[in-house]
């Protein structure tokens, strides 16, 4: 019988039993991962956040494993088939799909043709062929015929028999289990373009894929989820082969070898005797016919599902990027968001971030009012003191990018800084609920360009406003389980706020929301309390705030700041449960809190095991006293920007050998998407990144890094550009008469094997990002 499930997650984990224990004990009880994670390492043994999230994971699976184990033996039971052999393997199964194999057998079913022939009395016929090979199959049947059951000649009563058979064989857990094996390491996906689409421009995208064939086990994430989805666009036909199949797609006359799996499971064996021919065609048509497409089911969708893990991952990982991406802090910031035809939206607002000016300007096509454009932004930065210029990165950023630096040009004595920030899901907040309650008489458009500027100030405190699946740093975000998704996304948000934390008198209710022990309706009463009383004094006079009660204040407390407030502790990570144990140690050195709080010379010189007590051990006093010496810490890296190339705007403005600076916008399995200004992200393929062999690309760069990158080639028709950051790397040229220099060939050419490794994710994250706000 399996271990208890605390001890399958402690090996999963490589952590003690009594880590888990505990770790699963507060789960149950309700706290956070946060709160366990920074309040609880006495109790849980140090396990971080990663650990923890794949615990709370592995637990539900787990849990759902043991209730489904508990009804597959009731069921069984009932219907008087339950083996202590049965029981001991059922009970032993440490997988849903080990389970579902032994349960299959028992599992209520339709009518089969098998349960038919059974019925008519045909099974001792099944059981005497395949006993004993030299019966005559056409002598024994004629001893079966039943006409009334609708065997009325040897050809049907054969048939029966077979039927009775190949559901036996197909119903055998070890059998199963052993071809599931067998196909995961030699299955080979093969992938044909659909009849009638190899000239379709809408399939054109999949291509690559047209004629492919890739190991099972090897293929990448990206790679699964571009061939689910050229099927599912009917634009390919994907099936599951082995490896020893002829490529032509041809039959061989001899069985294979799952096919001989099933012979020797059922102990056929060819010796030309009379029923031998026979025998061996049931195990054919047992693989063909139930246990192939059975299988290449469920492996195809496991591939899917690795793939979708994976695809979630990478978002997550990005998103964890984006979100803690460096702030530009409390300064006056003016937010463009570019536009031709409907002009270009301005929003100023205040080191805050409260929104104190709109205009809406015209310098391009059709109006071409630059000095217009030029005299109101001038005038808007010398009113409100401008240090800031956000520049959403969607259509005509570039121009407006020109339009921020004549005025930085005008104004030189406001020492304003311009950033393009993406826009991605800028539009999606504009359009929200949530934006029309703060902004309920400002015009959409607008409300797009004060995203932009807030979320130059603090990337965290604007994007929890949008729906994290809305900000589109992933890859085939749209094929992935939406609900796993947005579950493994919202873990990111809410891990990444309470790792910040947040001012209580300032943060958004959605801000608010994700904090440790807060929901919605709880973050709306803390902002409410805030704007009938004021600002809150001290953490303890959250207790006031309508249904915050004891167990909530014990969750969120120690990740909500007050500044400036009664108790300068309120202002730190420490939590408030923990303040005995800084008193013991102002006691000690024979200082105020206000003293001691960044006297970092003070801080290092006390010692850690000198104040932990029954109840706090020397984890939390190490990052108490952490705290204390550098209070507040932001984890958050220092703000900087990218400088952009003048005159290169447009992809025509590439030439393939530049040396460029630009901002990765999205980090792939297969590479980076890098934006260098031109409207469209280039790719830096995976074997591109790094003079030293790259498995993920998550090693070297994050989403929000600036990074040096060579322009390899440019690929107008298709709208792709291939980077590199081996900035040695030879640019490939194209020569008078078009086509492809053999002369200008890279040494490496794997970093152009993007193409091949990313045939329909380039095109679609690549646009993604250029016009992820389009409008």
């Amino acid at each position: 019988m399996l271990p208890p499930i605390e001890q399958r997650l402690a090996a999963e984990l490589g952590a003690r039993p009594q880590q888990i224990n505990a770790a699963v004990a507060l789960l149950d009880e309700g706290a956070t991962v946060p709160f366990i994670s920074r309040y609880r390492k006495e109790a849980t043994g140090g396990l971080d956040d990663t650990q923890l999230r794949l615990l709370e994971e592995r637990l539900g699976y787990m849990r759902e494993l043991e209730e489904r184990r508990v009804a597959v033996i009731a069921s069984i039971d009932e219907q008087g088939k339950l083996t202590p052999q049965l029981r001991a393997e059922i009970e032993n199964a440490d997988s849903k799909q080990r389970l579902e194999d032994l349960y299959l057998p028992y599992k209520q079913k339709r009518r089969t043709k098998a349960q038919i022939a059974r019925e008519a009395g045909i099974e001792p016929l099944a059981d005497a062929l395949l006993a004993d090979p030299t019966l005559s199959p056409e002598t024994e049947a004629a001893r079966f015929l039943n006409a009334e059951a609708g065997f009325a000649d040897a050809k049907a009563v054969l048939d029966g028999a077979r039927q009775i058979l190949m559901e036996r064989f197909a119903e055998s857990a070890e059998l199963v289990g052993a071809l599931r094996d067998y196909v995961t390491e030699h299955g080979v996906v093969v992938s044909v373009v659909a009849e009638g689409k190899d000239s379709d421009a809408e399939a054109a995208k999949f291509r690559d894929y047209f004629a492919y064939r890739e190991k099972l086990a090897d293929i990448p994430s990206h790679r699964a989820l571009a061939l689910f989805r050229g099927r599912n666009e009917e634009a390919l036909r994907v099936k599951l082969a082995l490896d020893s199949d002829p490529e032509d797609g041809s039959r061989s006359p001899e069985p294979n070898p799952c096919e001989r799996r099933i012979m020797a499971h059922a102990g056929i064996r060819d010796q030309g005797r009379p029923a031998d021919r026979w025998l061996v065609d049931t195990a054919r048509w047992t693989w063909n016919v139930k246990l192939s497409v059975h299988i290449e089911l469920d492996l195809m969708g496991e591939l899917r599902s690795r793939a979708e893990l994976e695809a979630i991952r990478v978002f997550a990982k990005n998103l964890k990027d984006l979100l803690l991406a460096a702030p530009a802090g409390p300064r006056a910031t003016m937010g463009l968001d570019p536009g031709i035809r409907t002009g270009v939206k301005v929003a100023v607002v205040d080191a805050t971030g409260k929104l104190v000016d709109t205009a809406t300007i015209y310098p391009h096509e059709p109006r071409r009012d630059w000095d217009g454009a030029l005299h109101t932004l001038a005038a808007l930065a010398q009113k409100h003191g401008v240090q800031l210029i956000a520049i959403g990165n969607g259509t005509a950023s570039r121009e407006t990018d020109k339009l921020a630096a004549d005025l930085m040009k005008l104004k030189p004595e406001l020492a304003m800084t311009k950033i393009v920030v993406s826009e991605a899901g800028a539009s999606v907040y504009s359009a929200s609920e949530l934006a029309a309650k703060e902004f309920p008489g400002l015009d959409v458009s607008l409300r797009g360009a004060v995203s932009i500027a807030r979320r130059l100030q603090d990337p965290l405190a604007e994007l929890v406003k949008i729906d994290p699946k809305a900000i589109g740093v992933g890859q085939y975000q749209h094929d992935v389980s939406q609900t796993k998704l947005a579950r493994s996304l919202d873990a990111v948000v809410e891990d990444c706020v309470n790792a910040v934390g947040v001012d209580v008198n300032t943060a958004s209710a959605p801000l608010l929301a994700r904090i440790s022990g807060l929901n919605t309706t709880l973050a709306q009463n803390i902002v409410a309390h805030r704007d009938a009383h004021g600002a809150f004094p001290s953490r303890k006079a959250l207790l006031s705030v309508p249904r915050l009660g004891d167990k909530t204040f014990e969750q969120c407390a120690g990740f909500l700041r007050i500044m400036n407030g009664d108790n300068p502790l309120d202002a730190s990570a420490v939590h408030p449960e923990a303040y005995p144990v800084v008193e013991r140690i102002l006691a000690d050195v024979q200082k105020k809190a206000r003293e001691l709080i960044g006297d970092a010379a003070t801080v290092k010189k006390l010692s850690a095991q000198k104040y932990t007590d029954e109840r706090f051990g020397l984890p939390t006093v190490q990052d108490i006293l952490r705290e204390l010496e550098k209070p507040g810490r932001d984890p958050r890296p220092e703000f900087r920007t990218a400088s952009f190339r003048d005159g290169v705007e447009d992809l025509k403005d590439l030439e393939p050998g530049m040396q460029l600076e630009g901002v990765v916008t999205n980090v792939t399995n297969f590479g980076a998407f890098v934006d260098i200004g031109v409207h469209q992200d280039g790719l830096v393929h995976v074997s591109a990144l790094s003079n030293r062999f790259v498995k993920d690309p998550a090693e070297v760069v994050k989403a929000g890094d600036i990074v040096k990158v060579k322009v390899i080639e440019v690929d107008l028709a298709r709208k792709r550009i291939a980077l590199s950051m081996r900035l040695s790397d030879e640019a490939v040229k194209k020569p008078a008469g078009g086509g492809r220099d053999p002369r200008n060939a890279r040494p490496d050419p794997r970093a152009m094997a993007k193409a091949k490794e990313a045939p329909a994710a380039n095109n679609a994250l690549a646009a993604a990002f250029a016009k992820a706000a389009k409008r």
